[in-house]
């Protein structure tokens, strides 16, 4: 089996007691190797954690993981990376990205990112504990997590995955998206962008967009529409409607996606391009893949 420098081990814990157990040492045990150490988990539990740390707590970066994973397409680049970018040598992060309350309709994209860290940091110096709260969460999703972590530790410790499978979780991932409801419908092309931004805006708010995010809606749709016209088929087809307290916005082309990491990669500041994507998942609130041999479709999710 290939090796890598990548820990990322899954918490299975019920309780506060057995979560407090499970993470603080592991807090604990960082800070006394000196290695920086970030905690992103939901607020209830960030409060938990800081409690418990007392004055240590001051050593450690918290993130509320409910508003920096909302799309759990940003955690790779926004939380994980960001962080461990920020210091040199390894790093010890506790990532919570699946809690109870999150939707069937996130869970998919949940589960993506967990096997993603994987690939992501596979040549990388760093230690990332998922928690699961093995009480409240659904059998299937504790399952889930046996396939996306090659390690797993509860109160008996710590033992490899027999399930571990990455790859096979990501292509069971993309599954074509449940269809949408009556959506207003536009084809574009190469030289029609402009047309494909101001029609997305005029229905958005039709449909109940508040102002204030019209401008990250022009953005995704802008670079959305882009890439279709510059890597797809020279052109697409935009879709929104109103779905369950969401504007959604899809953009279908002929295209495909052959980097799995595409928009979760942090891009350096000199790069010309290669931020569409990634710029996508900062501002929406939840993005959908899907992609096959015809082309791909991405559908994004804006709070209304």
């Amino acid at each position: 089996m290939h090796r890598t420098p990548l820990r990322h081990p899954a918490l299975f814990y019920r309780g506060a007691d057995e979560y407090l157990a499970g993470t603080v040492p592991f807090v604990l045990d960082g800070l006394a190797e000196e290695e920086p150490v970030a905690v992103a988990v939901p607020p209830p539990n960030l409060e938990l954690i800081v409690a418990d740390l007392g004055p240590l707590a001051g050593s450690v970066e918290f993130i509320d993981m409910a508003e920096a994973g909302r799309n759990p397409g940003r955690i790779i680049p926004g939380v994980l990376f960001a962080f461990a970018n920020a210091h040199a040598g390894r790093v010890r992060i506790i990532g919570e990205p699946i809690w109870p309350g999150r939707t069937e309709r996130e869970y998919p994209a949940c589960l993506q990112h967990e096997a993603l860290i994987n690939l992501a940091f596979r040549d990388r110096a760093a230690t990332i504990l998922c928690p699961y709260d093995s009480e409240r969460l659904a059998p299937s999703v504790v399952a889930d997590a046996r396939a996306t972590h090659p390690l797993l530790v509860d109160s008996a410790g710590y033992r490899p995955s027999r399930r571990y499978a990455p790859e096979r979780v990501l292509a069971a991932c993309n599954q074509p998206l449940p269809a949408a409801p009556e959506a207003v419908t536009l084809q574009f092309e190469a030289g029609g962008l402009s047309a494909v931004r101001h029609f997305a805006m005029d229905h958005a708010q039709r449909l109940g967009l508040a102002a204030a995010r019209l401008d990250d809606l022009a953005l995704a749709v802008a670079e959305l529409s882009a890439n279709s016209i510059v890597h797809g088929s020279g052109g697409g087809v935009l879709r929104l409607w109103r779905e369950r307290g969401h504007l959604v916005c899809e953009v279908s082309d002929g295209g495909r996606i052959g980097d799995p990491l595409a928009g979760r990669r942090p891009v350096p500041p000199r790069q010309v391009g290669g931020r569409g994507l990634l710029m996508v998942n900062q501002v929406a609130d939840l993005v959908r893949t899907y992609g096959d041999e015809y082309g791909t479709t991405i559908r994004t999710y804006l709070r209304l």
